[in-house]
């Protein structure tokens, strides 16, 4: 099964995820049926949460969400972005999207309590929202567990520069790691 689904305009909607027929068989049903409400109810949540991989896939290990470390005020703004693949040239994309100040990312405030953003490979804006874990990391993205394939983390932050990469390792790997300028600052 695809792990996103389309619409009839052909886009993708990244909200929506479909589940493993494994997750959901007929053999694990009846042991749930002979269970009272309250109990089926709780192991259905259960097994549904840790079925959003397609088929044939190994579940990844569910992060337990914390309190972002990064404020949403923070990410609101005008940007110059660009991004690197070698940690080298990090000096140079970071001149590199200073320079992009003429022509700004704009992060706006969402109507929620998230930002205003594009997403890896989709030219409309999602609200996404702060995330962050139990090891201290802060992610971008969906609501959704954080370090979910669809999120980016958010590897340093201050009033005037971020770094962030996709947690996805196709979309990284092609993206690279972005670093975001401030334009004003």
């Amino acid at each position: 099964m695809p792990l996103f689904s389309a619409n009839d305009a052909g886009t993708i909607d990244h909200r929506k995820r479909a589940l493993s027929p494994a997750c959901l068989s007929a053999a694990t049903r009846p042991r749930l049926i002979a269970l009272p409400g309250f109990a089926v109810a709780t192991i259905a949540s259960l097994v549904v949460a840790g079925c959003t991989v397609a088929s044939g896939e190994a579940p990844s290990p569910v992060a337990v969400e914390a309190s972002a470390s990064i404020p949403r005020e923070r990410l609101i703004g005008r940007w110059g972005i660009a991004s690197y693949h070698t940690d080298k040239d990090r000096p140079r994309t970071e001149r590199e999207a200073r320079a992009q100040c003429s022509q700004p990312y704009t992060i706006a405030k969402g109507p929620t309590d998230g930002v205003m953003m594009h997403v890896a490979d989709d030219p409309k804006l999602y609200e996404l929202r702060l995330k962050g874990d139990t090891a201290g990391r802060t992610y971008l993205g969906f609501e959704a567990p954080p370090g979910d394939p669809q999120d980016r983390e958010i590897l340093s932050s201050t009033s005037s520069l971020m770094t962030m990469r996709f947690v996805d390792p196709d979309a990284n790997r092609r993206y690279g790691t972005f670093v975001y300028v401030r334009c004003g600052a």
